[in-house]
Formats: C-alpha cells, structure tokens, sequence
C-alpha cells in the first residue's frame, strides 16, 4: 500500500497475535486490541482497504492519443487496491488486487433465473476443484500484491426464500436427474420427514402427490412459500453454502497456503443462511453486500468483513422523505448525501476492513449520474461519485481509528 494509506502505529491497538489469519510477509487479517479488524500489509501496517471492482482501460483518450491511466486515476482519487477485475490493469502498475478463482466454471453449474452455482454435490467435485486451484493460484502464490483468493464473481444463490420467486431448495428439486444436486436435495427434504413425499407435502401444507409437481411449479416460476418449506428452504441453503465455502478454502489453501480467502463475491443480497456459512475457518475475510452487514457486535465471533459491492444509485438512497423536501434536496443531492454517512457508518464498524466499490465503468444503458461506474462509457469521470469517494477516501483511516469497541471472545 502507498504510505498515505499506513495506519500510525501508535493510532492502532495491539494487534492480538491469536487473531492473526494469513502468512507472514504476505498481506494477512487480524484484530487489534481495541476490538478493529485491520488488513495488514505485507510489511504489517494496518490498513483500510478501497478498491474497485472491475477495473479497466476506459474508453476515453487522455493527453495526446495515450489512453487514460487507469491505475493513476485510481491513486488520485486516493484508493489502493483493485477488486475482481479482468486482465492485470492497475495490478501491473503496483497496486495491490483481488485475484478470482472462478470456480463456477469447474464441472457442471447450476443455473436458473438468480441462480449460478457449481454442483458441489458431484462426487467429482473436491477433486475438480483441486486441480483447478493448482492452475489458478499455484503461479500466484509468492505474489506479495496478491491480497487474497475471490472464489467466484456474482453468484447467484437464488432468489431469498419468500419473495415468490422459486428458491433454493425448489430450484435443485426441479433440476434434471443427471445433477448430484437433484439427489441430494431430495434426499436432504425427505430424511426430514421421515422419508415420504406425503408427510412432505404436509409439513410443507402443498399439494404435492409426486416430484414432477415441483418441477411444473418452477417451469411456472411459482415459488413455494410456506412456513414448513421456507424452514427446510434454510437448513438446504446453510449446507449448500457451508459445501461451498469449505470446499473452496480447502482446495485454495492447498495450491497456495499464503494468501487470503476472501470467499465470493455475491450478486446481491443473499440472506443469514449463506452469509452465516461464509464464516472463519472457511473464508478469512467475507465480502457481503454492504447493505447486509451486520450490525457491530451481532456478526459471528471473529469474522472480519470487507464491504462489498458499495453504490447508492439504489431505490432506498433515492426515495426522499420529507426532511429532504423541507431541505428542497434533489433525488441526487440526497443520494449523495444517504452514501456518505451510509460509508462513514461502514468505516467505524469495528469488523470492516475495507469496501469495494460496485464497478469501474458505466453498463450500456446505465444513465448519469444514476449509473455505478467511476468512468462513463466515453472515458469521462464520474465526478457525482468521485469527489465524494475521494473525500471518503483521505478521512477513512481517522473515521477507522473512531470505531467502536468490540472485541470478540
């Protein structure tokens, strides 16, 4: 990390050695004292990770017909890390960066409307998903930039159960018979219920007289919804999660012991069941979206969280109360102003180690300055989101050394 970024020392609590997670001499976490989790870089300053996601050459032309700098715009507007993010732009100029497992592309996937998931079920799966990790990390290993493994980008975990749409569970009960998934969750919702489709359907208050009906529902993308399917919907989305995140770790872990295991990056929300699986000893530092964090103190013990996928173009920072109307606010200026105390907030929890921004350039059909890139499409910067971020960026250390108290036992 650049020296602006370094935590004084004498600002930072102890950092209590049995907190440690990580290899020496290479970017690792860990908790001070006082009760803040920190990064610490490979020379063991604390610090507080800003990144970006999805960093890469603009399409705009800076001085003369060179293009942008993509890696110096990113030290401008005082960030210090790149996220999941595509070739090795910002990487190749020094800066430190996530690297993507991308584990979703080893045997087959499950795929549905939200849903992007490896069949962890495959008998085959641990050891797929070794092999791939020796190609993936092994060359990284020694890399001192590297701060950790992502293991897959955008997972789709479903739908949270109870929003109508089919979740979880019902969308691998309607998979083909040729999923180790499709068998598994069938056998996982019948052994709670003693074995038989009819005291299922029951419990789940559905008519449900052979498997295929399950199937014709999903076709139909109705989601089951009741009290007895949602409990069960849970407990197969907990094992599916906890499947998932250890056997990643484990397969990490052995083709590169020294770097970080950062978990996925999710696409969205995605409910306590998965969050409460991507947890130490699996991932060393999880990325949640930033709106479902937990709140300081009621996370899992020892479970130090990078803010994940950070942007305020979203309808809840949009909609204007009536203070805002009093204030004669726009829609962008309390846009603007919900995100910066949303990201002092996330600063001062003692459990966050750092945020990434959603991502570094406008999608196609995305309008100003409601759009979550940095960079417009044409090159352009994104001045809405910059100059606050920038302003973000220079105080978050002094916003961190503010975090409340809360060791973990």
């Amino acid at each position: 990390m650049a020296n602006v970024d370094a935590v004084p020392a004498p600002e930072v609590g102890v950092i209590r050695a049995a907190t440690i997670r990580g290899a020496e001499g290479f970017f690792r976490a860990a908790q001070d004292a006082v009760g803040r989790w920190w990064v610490l870089t490979p020379a063991g300053e604390p610090c507080f990770v800003k990144c970006v996601h999805g960093v890469r050459l603009a399409g705009g032309q800076g001085d003369g017909a060179l293009p942008l700098d993509s890696a110096a715009r990113l030290r401008a507007w005082r960030f210090n890390a790149v996220g999941v993010s595509a070739g090795t732009v910002g990487r190749d100029d020094g800066l430190p960066f996530m690297a993507l497992a991308d584990f979703a592309r080893v045997g087959r996937q499950l795929v549905a409307p939200g849903l992007r998931l490896p069949d962890v079920f495959d008998p085959d799966w641990p050891l797929l998903a070794g092999h791939h990790a020796a190609v993936m990390a092994g060359p990284l290993q020694s890399c001192h930039d590297l701060i950790g493994w992502v293991t897959d980008d955008r997972l789709g975990w479903a739908q949270p159960a109870g929003t109508g749409r089919p979740s979880l569970l019902q969308l691998c009960l309607s998979l083909e018979p040729s999923f180790a998934a499709y068998h598994a969750a069938w056998e996982f919702a019948l052994a709670l219920h003693g074995g038989r489709i009819e005291t299922l359907a029951r419990a789940w208050g559905t008519v449900l007289p052979n498997k295929e009906v399950v199937r014709e529902l999903t076709r139909a993308e109705i989601g089951l919804g009741t009290r007895g399917y949602l409990r069960d919907d849970a407990r197969w989305t907990q094992e599916f999660a906890r499947r998932y995140f250890t056997s990643t770790a484990a397969a990490l872990r052995a083709a590169d012991p020294n770097h970080l295991v950062l978990g996925c990056r999710f696409d969205g929300l995605v409910g306590p069941q998965v969050l409460s699986a991507c947890v130490y000893p699996a991932v060393d530092v999880a990325m949640p979206d930033w709106r479902e964090l937990p709140a300081p103190g009621n996370g899992p013990a020892g479970s130090p969280f990078l803010a994940g996928d950070v942007y305020w173009a979203t309808p809840e920072f949009l909609k204007l109360p009536t203070a805002a109307r009093v204030l004669r606010l726009t829609s962008v200026e309390w846009m603007l102003r919900r995100g910066r105390t949303s990201l002092e907030r996330t600063a001062r929890h003692p459990a966050v180690v750092g945020y990434a921004w959603s991502q570094w350039q406008d999608e196609p059909g995305e309008q100003p300055p409601f759009a979550r890139g940095l960079v417009h499409v044409n090159g352009a910067e994104a001045r809405e989101h910059t100059e606050l971020l920038t302003q973000f960026n220079v105080r978050a250390e002094s916003l961190r050394h503010a975090a409340s108290s809360f060791v973990s036992s």
